[in-house]
Protein backbone atom coordinates (compact mmCIF):
# COMPACT_ATOMS: atom_id res chain seq x y z
CA UNK A 1 0.00 0.00 0.00
CA UNK A 2 1.26 3.53 -1.22
CA UNK A 3 1.56 5.48 2.00
CA UNK A 4 1.35 9.59 0.66
CA UNK A 5 3.25 12.41 1.17
CA UNK A 6 1.59 15.07 3.57
CA UNK A 7 2.19 18.62 3.14
CA UNK A 8 2.45 21.07 5.43
CA UNK A 9 -0.38 22.21 7.40
CA UNK A 10 -1.14 25.75 9.42
CA UNK A 11 -0.62 24.13 12.74
CA UNK A 12 2.74 22.09 11.84
CA UNK A 13 3.82 25.52 10.19
CA UNK A 14 3.39 27.67 13.51
CA UNK A 15 4.83 25.07 15.43
CA UNK A 16 7.93 24.63 13.13
CA UNK A 17 10.63 26.13 15.29
CA UNK A 18 9.33 24.27 18.45
CA UNK A 19 9.52 20.64 16.85
CA UNK A 20 12.84 21.38 14.47
CA UNK A 21 14.79 22.45 18.16
CA UNK A 22 12.83 19.20 19.52
CA UNK A 23 14.75 16.94 16.52
CA UNK A 24 17.96 17.89 17.79
CA UNK A 25 20.53 15.29 18.39
CA UNK A 26 22.61 15.53 21.88
CA UNK A 27 25.33 16.72 19.74
CA UNK A 28 23.09 19.23 18.09
CA UNK A 29 22.56 20.40 21.41
CA UNK A 30 25.99 20.45 22.39
CA UNK A 31 26.78 22.31 19.75
CA UNK A 32 24.18 24.97 20.41
CA UNK A 33 25.19 25.16 24.20
CA UNK A 34 28.69 25.43 23.14
CA UNK A 35 28.05 28.19 20.90
CA UNK A 36 26.24 30.00 23.49
CA UNK A 37 28.30 30.09 25.77
CA UNK A 38 31.53 31.01 23.76
CA UNK A 39 29.23 33.88 22.75
CA UNK A 40 29.03 34.82 25.83
CA UNK A 41 32.64 34.33 26.95
CA UNK A 42 33.79 36.91 23.61
CA UNK A 43 31.07 39.09 24.89
CA UNK A 44 32.24 39.23 28.70
CA UNK A 45 36.19 39.52 27.39
CA UNK A 46 35.48 41.59 24.39
CA UNK A 47 37.17 38.44 21.96
CA UNK A 48 35.70 38.96 18.43
CA UNK A 49 36.86 35.43 17.42
CA UNK A 50 35.47 33.82 19.72
CA UNK A 51 32.51 35.57 18.57
CA UNK A 52 32.51 34.01 15.72
CA UNK A 53 33.51 30.84 16.49
CA UNK A 54 30.16 30.87 18.95
CA UNK A 55 28.28 32.00 16.00
CA UNK A 56 29.13 29.02 14.03
CA UNK A 57 28.31 26.74 16.49
CA UNK A 58 25.03 27.78 17.53
CA UNK A 59 23.81 28.48 13.89
CA UNK A 60 24.88 25.07 12.58
CA UNK A 61 22.41 23.26 14.44
CA UNK A 62 19.53 25.90 14.02
CA UNK A 63 20.23 25.53 10.15
CA UNK A 64 20.22 21.63 9.90
CA UNK A 65 16.85 21.68 11.78
CA UNK A 66 15.70 24.25 9.99
CA UNK A 67 16.74 22.51 6.31
CA UNK A 68 16.10 18.99 7.57
CA UNK A 69 12.33 20.31 9.04
CA UNK A 70 11.17 21.54 5.64
CA UNK A 71 12.70 18.79 3.19
CA UNK A 72 10.57 16.21 5.58
CA UNK A 73 7.88 15.59 3.61
CA UNK A 74 9.50 14.71 0.24
CA UNK A 75 9.74 10.88 0.71
CA UNK A 76 7.12 8.93 -0.30
CA UNK A 77 7.00 5.06 1.44
CA UNK A 78 4.91 1.82 0.35
CA UNK A 79 3.98 -1.65 1.79
CA UNK A 80 3.77 -5.06 0.12
CA UNK A 81 2.98 -8.53 1.99
CA UNK A 82 3.45 -11.39 0.23
CA UNK A 83 1.44 -12.87 1.14
CA UNK A 84 -1.24 -11.17 3.12
CA UNK A 85 -3.04 -13.99 4.49
CA UNK A 86 -0.24 -16.67 5.70
CA UNK A 87 -1.17 -20.03 8.19
CA UNK A 88 -0.17 -20.06 11.62
CA UNK A 89 3.75 -20.96 11.60
CA UNK A 90 4.37 -19.84 8.14
CA UNK A 91 6.31 -16.39 7.20
CA UNK A 92 5.58 -13.91 5.23
CA UNK A 93 7.45 -11.37 3.65
CA UNK A 94 6.78 -7.57 4.02
CA UNK A 95 8.80 -5.80 0.96
CA UNK A 96 9.12 -1.61 1.74
CA UNK A 97 9.73 1.08 -0.33
CA UNK A 98 10.95 4.39 -0.39
CA UNK A 99 10.85 7.25 -2.93
CA UNK A 100 12.54 10.73 -3.13
CA UNK A 101 10.00 12.64 -4.89
CA UNK A 102 12.08 15.74 -4.31
CA UNK A 103 14.46 17.37 -6.47
CA UNK A 104 16.98 17.03 -4.12
CA UNK A 105 19.02 14.35 -2.77
CA UNK A 106 18.06 13.10 0.84
CA UNK A 107 20.56 12.51 3.96
CA UNK A 108 20.60 9.76 6.30
CA UNK A 109 17.42 7.84 6.52
CA UNK A 110 16.56 5.56 9.07
CA UNK A 111 13.42 3.37 8.04
CA UNK A 112 11.43 1.42 11.62
CA UNK A 113 8.21 -0.46 10.75
CA UNK A 114 5.55 -1.13 13.95
CA UNK A 115 4.74 -4.74 14.14
CA UNK A 116 3.24 -6.40 17.03
CA UNK A 117 5.63 -8.36 18.84
CA UNK A 118 4.23 -11.72 18.59
CA UNK A 119 4.95 -11.17 14.56
CA UNK A 120 9.12 -10.37 15.82
CA UNK A 121 11.27 -7.86 16.49
CA UNK A 122 10.72 -4.52 15.60
CA UNK A 123 12.35 -4.11 12.08
CA UNK A 124 14.99 -1.13 11.15
CA UNK A 125 17.25 -0.52 8.39
CA UNK A 126 19.62 2.04 7.60
CA UNK A 127 19.23 4.26 3.91
CA UNK A 128 22.17 5.66 2.69
CA UNK A 129 21.97 8.95 0.42
CA UNK A 130 18.81 8.80 -2.01
CA UNK A 131 19.12 10.64 -5.19
CA UNK A 132 16.50 13.01 -6.24
CA UNK A 133 13.62 10.79 -7.88
CA UNK A 134 15.65 7.44 -6.51
CA UNK A 135 14.09 4.92 -4.64
CA UNK A 136 15.57 2.10 -2.18
CA UNK A 137 13.55 -0.89 -1.58
CA UNK A 138 13.81 -3.35 1.69
CA UNK A 139 12.38 -6.36 3.50
CA UNK A 140 12.08 -8.29 6.19
CA UNK A 141 9.91 -11.38 7.19
CA UNK A 142 7.32 -12.01 10.02
CA UNK A 143 6.32 -15.51 11.73
CA UNK A 144 3.50 -16.46 14.43
CA UNK A 145 2.52 -19.12 15.92
CA UNK A 146 -1.11 -17.93 16.65
CA UNK A 147 -3.75 -17.06 14.52
CA UNK A 148 -5.04 -13.23 14.15
CA UNK A 149 -5.16 -10.37 12.13
CA UNK A 150 -2.02 -8.00 12.46
CA UNK A 151 -1.28 -4.60 12.19
CA UNK A 152 1.09 -3.26 10.34
CA UNK A 153 2.81 0.10 10.65
CA UNK A 154 2.46 2.79 10.75
CA UNK A 155 5.86 3.30 8.95
CA UNK A 156 7.71 5.50 10.99
CA UNK A 157 10.81 7.21 9.15
CA UNK A 158 14.03 9.29 10.50
CA UNK A 159 15.69 11.78 8.60
CA UNK A 160 19.23 13.10 9.85
CA UNK A 161 21.71 15.77 8.81
CA UNK A 162 25.23 14.85 7.20
CA UNK A 163 26.45 16.54 10.49
CA UNK A 164 24.58 14.29 12.87
CA UNK A 165 23.02 17.29 14.40
CA UNK A 166 19.34 17.03 14.14
CA UNK A 167 16.54 13.67 13.60
CA UNK A 168 12.82 14.27 12.97
CA UNK A 169 11.07 10.99 12.70
CA UNK A 170 7.84 10.90 10.58
CA UNK A 171 5.27 8.50 10.57
CA UNK A 172 3.03 7.74 7.88
CA UNK A 173 -0.79 7.49 8.12
CA UNK A 174 -1.61 4.30 6.62
CA UNK A 175 -1.27 0.55 7.73
CA UNK A 176 -1.81 -3.01 6.28
CA UNK A 177 -3.04 -6.30 8.09
CA UNK A 178 -1.78 -9.73 7.83
CA UNK A 179 -3.99 -11.85 8.57
CA UNK A 180 -2.88 -15.43 9.78
CA UNK A 181 -5.10 -17.87 9.32
CA UNK A 182 -5.31 -21.72 11.20
CA UNK A 183 -3.34 -24.22 9.94
CA UNK A 184 -4.27 -26.72 7.22
CA UNK A 185 -3.72 -30.05 6.91
CA UNK A 186 -4.48 -31.88 3.71
CA UNK A 187 -6.60 -34.91 3.85
CA UNK A 188 -7.18 -37.92 2.17
CA UNK A 189 -9.76 -38.39 -0.56
CA UNK A 190 -11.65 -41.14 1.49
CA UNK A 191 -14.78 -43.20 0.78
CA UNK A 192 -17.36 -42.58 4.01
CA UNK A 193 -21.06 -44.49 4.01
CA UNK A 194 -23.71 -42.38 4.94
CA UNK A 195 -23.31 -39.45 3.40
CA UNK A 196 -25.25 -37.59 1.23
CA UNK A 197 -24.63 -39.16 -2.32
CA UNK A 198 -22.55 -37.44 -4.92
CA UNK A 199 -19.57 -36.97 -2.82
CA UNK A 200 -17.23 -38.25 -5.63
CA UNK A 201 -17.35 -34.92 -7.25
CA UNK A 202 -19.62 -32.48 -4.83
CA UNK A 203 -22.87 -32.56 -7.53
CA UNK A 204 -25.73 -34.93 -8.23
CA UNK A 205 -28.12 -34.70 -11.27
CA UNK A 206 -31.70 -33.07 -10.15
CA UNK A 207 -34.23 -33.83 -12.93
CA UNK A 208 -36.38 -30.77 -13.34
CA UNK A 209 -39.11 -33.61 -14.95
CA UNK A 210 -40.75 -36.48 -14.20
CA UNK A 211 -42.63 -37.37 -17.23
CA UNK A 212 -44.74 -35.58 -19.83
CA UNK A 213 -47.50 -34.41 -17.07
CA UNK A 214 -44.69 -33.37 -14.47
CA UNK A 215 -43.23 -30.85 -16.94
CA UNK A 216 -41.96 -28.00 -15.77
CA UNK A 217 -41.60 -25.36 -18.68
CA UNK A 218 -40.19 -22.06 -19.67
CA UNK A 219 -40.12 -19.73 -22.59
CA UNK A 220 -38.41 -19.97 -24.84
CA UNK A 221 -35.16 -18.06 -25.06
CA UNK A 222 -32.71 -17.51 -27.97
CA UNK A 223 -29.89 -20.25 -28.20
CA UNK A 224 -32.38 -22.80 -27.05
CA UNK A 225 -32.05 -26.33 -28.43
CA UNK A 226 -35.23 -26.76 -30.05
CA UNK A 227 -34.99 -30.33 -29.39
CA UNK A 228 -36.38 -29.68 -25.83
CA UNK A 229 -39.12 -27.74 -27.47
CA UNK A 230 -43.00 -29.14 -25.69
CA UNK A 231 -44.95 -28.81 -28.12
CA UNK A 232 -48.31 -30.12 -26.54
CA UNK A 233 -47.82 -27.16 -24.32
CA UNK A 234 -46.41 -24.27 -26.79
CA UNK A 235 -50.27 -25.57 -28.36
CA UNK A 236 -52.03 -24.78 -25.01
CA UNK A 237 -50.27 -21.82 -24.37
CA UNK A 238 -49.55 -20.10 -27.75
CA UNK A 239 -45.90 -19.56 -27.63
CA UNK A 240 -43.23 -21.55 -27.56
CA UNK A 241 -42.25 -23.75 -24.37
CA UNK A 242 -39.14 -25.77 -23.27
CA UNK A 243 -38.38 -28.48 -21.06
CA UNK A 244 -36.08 -27.39 -18.16
CA UNK A 245 -32.59 -28.78 -18.64
CA UNK A 246 -31.66 -31.40 -15.65
CA UNK A 247 -30.07 -28.85 -13.50
CA UNK A 248 -26.89 -29.89 -11.84
CA UNK A 249 -26.85 -29.61 -8.06
CA UNK A 250 -23.87 -29.30 -5.53
CA UNK A 251 -23.73 -31.94 -2.19
CA UNK A 252 -23.76 -29.69 0.90
CA UNK A 253 -21.52 -30.13 3.73
CA UNK A 254 -21.59 -28.38 7.08
CA UNK A 255 -18.60 -27.80 9.00
CA UNK A 256 -19.30 -27.04 12.51
CA UNK A 257 -17.39 -25.62 15.22
CA UNK A 258 -17.73 -25.55 18.76
CA UNK A 259 -16.46 -22.41 20.13
CA UNK A 260 -18.03 -23.13 24.27
CA UNK A 261 -15.55 -21.54 26.69
CA UNK A 262 -16.62 -24.39 28.89
CA UNK A 263 -16.05 -26.71 26.73
CA UNK A 264 -12.08 -26.37 26.24
CA UNK A 265 -9.09 -25.93 28.68
CA UNK A 266 -5.68 -24.31 28.29
CA UNK A 267 -4.50 -21.94 25.27
CA UNK A 268 -2.34 -21.55 23.20
CA UNK A 269 -1.37 -23.11 19.94
CA UNK A 270 -1.37 -26.63 20.95
CA UNK A 271 -4.00 -26.79 22.63
CA UNK A 272 -7.40 -28.37 22.02
CA UNK A 273 -9.35 -25.29 20.84
CA UNK A 274 -6.57 -24.00 18.88
CA UNK A 275 -6.82 -27.82 16.96
CA UNK A 276 -10.26 -27.54 16.35
CA UNK A 277 -10.18 -24.50 14.19
CA UNK A 278 -7.43 -26.48 12.63
CA UNK A 279 -9.27 -28.87 12.05
CA UNK A 280 -12.20 -27.27 10.84
CA UNK A 281 -10.27 -25.13 8.39
CA UNK A 282 -8.33 -28.02 7.45
CA UNK A 283 -12.55 -30.03 6.13
CA UNK A 284 -13.34 -26.75 5.03
CA UNK A 285 -10.44 -26.68 2.59
CA UNK A 286 -11.01 -30.40 1.71
CA UNK A 287 -14.69 -30.08 1.14
CA UNK A 288 -14.14 -26.98 -1.57
CA UNK A 289 -11.89 -28.87 -3.40
CA UNK A 290 -13.90 -31.83 -3.77
CA UNK A 291 -16.72 -29.41 -5.22
CA UNK A 292 -18.92 -28.89 -2.00
CA UNK A 293 -21.43 -26.46 -1.10
CA UNK A 294 -19.49 -25.34 2.20
CA UNK A 295 -20.60 -23.73 5.11
CA UNK A 296 -19.14 -23.19 8.77
CA UNK A 297 -21.27 -23.10 11.78
CA UNK A 298 -20.80 -22.77 14.97
CA UNK A 299 -22.43 -22.93 18.61
CA UNK A 300 -24.12 -19.74 18.40
CA UNK A 301 -26.33 -19.94 15.08
CA UNK A 302 -23.94 -18.29 13.08
CA UNK A 303 -22.92 -19.52 9.97
CA UNK A 304 -20.57 -18.22 6.82
CA UNK A 305 -20.91 -17.33 4.72
CA UNK A 306 -24.52 -15.77 5.25
CA UNK A 307 -25.46 -15.25 1.58
CA UNK A 308 -26.70 -17.85 -0.78
CA UNK A 309 -29.01 -20.31 -0.45
CA UNK A 310 -29.76 -21.37 3.24
CA UNK A 311 -26.13 -19.87 4.10
CA UNK A 312 -24.09 -22.31 1.63
CA UNK A 313 -21.48 -20.82 -0.37
CA UNK A 314 -22.92 -22.21 -3.78
CA UNK A 315 -21.97 -22.23 -7.23
CA UNK A 316 -22.42 -18.74 -8.17
CA UNK A 317 -19.14 -18.07 -5.68
CA UNK A 318 -16.47 -19.21 -6.48
CA UNK A 319 -14.39 -21.42 -4.09
CA UNK A 320 -11.51 -19.34 -3.95
CA UNK A 321 -14.29 -16.49 -2.60
CA UNK A 322 -15.69 -18.62 -0.20
CA UNK A 323 -12.56 -20.02 1.41
CA UNK A 324 -10.76 -16.79 1.78
CA UNK A 325 -14.01 -15.90 3.74
CA UNK A 326 -14.23 -18.53 6.03
CA UNK A 327 -10.65 -18.71 6.77
CA UNK A 328 -10.46 -14.79 7.32
CA UNK A 329 -13.61 -15.66 10.11
CA UNK A 330 -11.75 -18.67 11.67
CA UNK A 331 -8.42 -16.47 12.02
CA UNK A 332 -10.17 -14.25 14.44
CA UNK A 333 -12.74 -16.19 16.42
CA UNK A 334 -12.69 -17.08 19.94
CA UNK A 335 -14.32 -18.36 22.76
CA UNK A 336 -18.12 -18.01 23.11
CA UNK A 337 -20.05 -17.22 26.40
CA UNK A 338 -22.92 -19.87 25.44
CA UNK A 339 -23.66 -22.78 27.32
CA UNK A 340 -25.57 -24.84 25.36
CA UNK A 341 -26.01 -25.71 21.25
CA UNK A 342 -29.16 -25.26 21.15
CA UNK A 343 -29.07 -22.28 18.95
CA UNK A 344 -26.93 -24.22 16.36
CA UNK A 345 -29.64 -27.32 16.74
CA UNK A 346 -31.68 -24.65 15.72
CA UNK A 347 -30.32 -23.73 12.40
CA UNK A 348 -29.62 -27.54 11.63
CA UNK A 349 -33.05 -29.13 11.68
CA UNK A 350 -33.96 -26.51 9.45
CA UNK A 351 -33.83 -28.36 6.08
CA UNK A 352 -31.07 -31.36 4.83
CA UNK A 353 -27.86 -30.63 5.52
CA UNK A 354 -25.94 -33.41 3.50
CA UNK A 355 -22.55 -34.27 5.21
CA UNK A 356 -21.84 -32.22 8.59
CA UNK A 357 -18.94 -32.43 10.09
CA UNK A 358 -18.52 -31.17 13.37
CA UNK A 359 -15.57 -30.62 16.34
CA UNK A 360 -16.97 -30.64 19.65
CA UNK A 361 -15.49 -29.83 23.25
CA UNK A 362 -16.59 -31.24 26.46
CA UNK A 363 -19.81 -33.01 26.38
CA UNK A 364 -21.97 -33.00 29.12
CA UNK A 365 -25.12 -35.45 29.30
CA UNK A 366 -27.91 -32.15 28.07
CA UNK A 367 -25.63 -31.34 25.05
CA UNK A 368 -24.60 -34.76 24.24
CA UNK A 369 -28.17 -35.32 23.60
CA UNK A 370 -28.44 -32.43 21.70
CA UNK A 371 -25.97 -33.22 19.30
CA UNK A 372 -27.63 -36.91 18.83
CA UNK A 373 -30.66 -35.21 17.57
CA UNK A 374 -28.58 -33.18 14.90
CA UNK A 375 -27.92 -36.39 13.13
CA UNK A 376 -31.30 -36.95 12.27
CA UNK A 377 -31.49 -34.07 9.41
CA UNK A 378 -27.94 -34.98 7.80
CA UNK A 379 -26.98 -37.47 5.34
CA UNK A 380 -24.10 -38.35 7.28
CA UNK A 381 -22.65 -36.86 10.13
CA UNK A 382 -19.24 -37.25 11.84
CA UNK A 383 -18.03 -36.04 15.14
CA UNK A 384 -14.40 -35.14 16.59
CA UNK A 385 -14.73 -34.99 20.41
CA UNK A 386 -12.24 -33.10 22.24
CA UNK A 387 -11.52 -34.43 25.94
CA UNK A 388 -9.57 -30.93 26.41
CA UNK A 389 -8.83 -32.05 30.68
CA UNK A 390 -6.86 -34.30 29.19
CA UNK A 391 -4.68 -31.97 26.67
CA UNK A 392 -3.74 -30.16 29.55
CA UNK A 393 -3.37 -33.66 32.24
CA UNK A 394 -0.16 -34.70 32.98
CA UNK A 395 0.26 -38.17 31.50
CA UNK A 396 -2.65 -37.34 29.06
CA UNK A 397 -2.64 -41.06 27.47
CA UNK A 398 -4.09 -42.78 30.87
CA UNK A 399 -7.48 -41.78 30.92
CA UNK A 400 -8.98 -39.61 34.35
CA UNK A 401 -11.09 -41.48 36.95
CA UNK A 402 -13.84 -39.58 35.59
CA UNK A 403 -13.56 -39.82 31.93
CA UNK A 404 -16.55 -39.75 30.72
CA UNK A 405 -15.78 -39.06 27.00
CA UNK A 406 -16.47 -43.31 25.94
CA UNK A 407 -19.69 -42.53 27.65
CA UNK A 408 -20.05 -39.89 25.20
CA UNK A 409 -18.84 -41.74 22.49
CA UNK A 410 -21.31 -44.38 22.77
CA UNK A 411 -24.41 -42.14 22.62
CA UNK A 412 -23.45 -40.44 19.56
CA UNK A 413 -22.42 -43.73 18.08
CA UNK A 414 -25.85 -44.84 18.79
CA UNK A 415 -27.60 -42.06 17.27
CA UNK A 416 -26.03 -42.17 13.73
CA UNK A 417 -22.89 -40.38 14.27
CA UNK A 418 -19.46 -41.46 13.37
CA UNK A 419 -17.86 -40.36 15.97
CA UNK A 420 -13.76 -40.29 17.42
CA UNK A 421 -12.18 -38.94 20.19
CA UNK A 422 -9.19 -36.88 19.68
CA UNK A 423 -6.32 -37.82 21.42
CA UNK A 424 -3.64 -35.09 22.46
CA UNK A 425 -1.52 -34.27 19.50
CA UNK A 426 -3.34 -36.61 16.85
CA UNK A 427 -3.02 -36.13 13.39
CA UNK A 428 -7.00 -35.04 11.34
CA UNK A 429 -5.39 -36.94 8.41
CA UNK A 430 -5.17 -40.37 10.30
CA UNK A 431 -8.42 -39.76 11.98
CA UNK A 432 -10.27 -38.84 8.96
CA UNK A 433 -9.22 -42.39 7.42
CA UNK A 434 -10.17 -43.78 11.06
CA UNK A 435 -13.63 -42.51 10.06
CA UNK A 436 -13.41 -43.87 7.12
CA UNK A 437 -12.69 -47.37 8.57
CA UNK A 438 -15.48 -47.15 11.42
CA UNK A 439 -18.17 -46.12 8.81
CA UNK A 440 -17.56 -49.13 6.81
CA UNK A 441 -17.91 -50.96 9.66
CA UNK A 442 -21.16 -49.97 10.61
CA UNK A 443 -22.61 -49.46 7.55
CA UNK A 444 -21.25 -52.85 5.66
CA UNK A 445 -23.87 -54.45 6.12
CA UNK A 446 -27.16 -51.91 6.02
CA UNK A 447 -26.85 -51.14 2.72
CA UNK A 448 -26.34 -47.62 3.08
CA UNK A 449 -24.98 -45.22 -0.01
CA UNK A 450 -21.22 -44.20 0.10
CA UNK A 451 -19.29 -41.48 -0.72
CA UNK A 452 -15.99 -40.61 -1.86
Amino acid sequence: MTQGVPGHTPEEDKGGLRTALAGLTTRGRSFLAAGIAAAICAYVLGQSDLLRVGLLLAVLPLVCATVLYRTRYRVAGSRRLAPGRVPAGSEARVHLRMDNVSRLPTGLLMLQDRVPYVLGPRPRFVLDRVEAGGRREVSYRVRSDLRGRYPLGPLQLRLTDPFGLCELTRSFSTYDTLTVIPRVEPLPPVRLSGEAKGYGDGRQRALALAGEDDVIPRGYRHGDDLRRVHWRLTARYGELMVRREEQPQRSRCTVFLDTRGLAFQGAGPDSAFEWAVSGAASTLVHMLERGFSVRLLTDTGSSVPAEGADGFAGASQESADAAGLMMDTLAVIDHSDGAGLSRAYDVLRGGNEGLLVAFFGDLDEEQATVVAKMRQRSGGAIAFLLDSESWVREGADVPGPLDKSEERLRMLREAGWTALKVPRGAGLADLWRQADRQRTGIGAGSGTEGWS
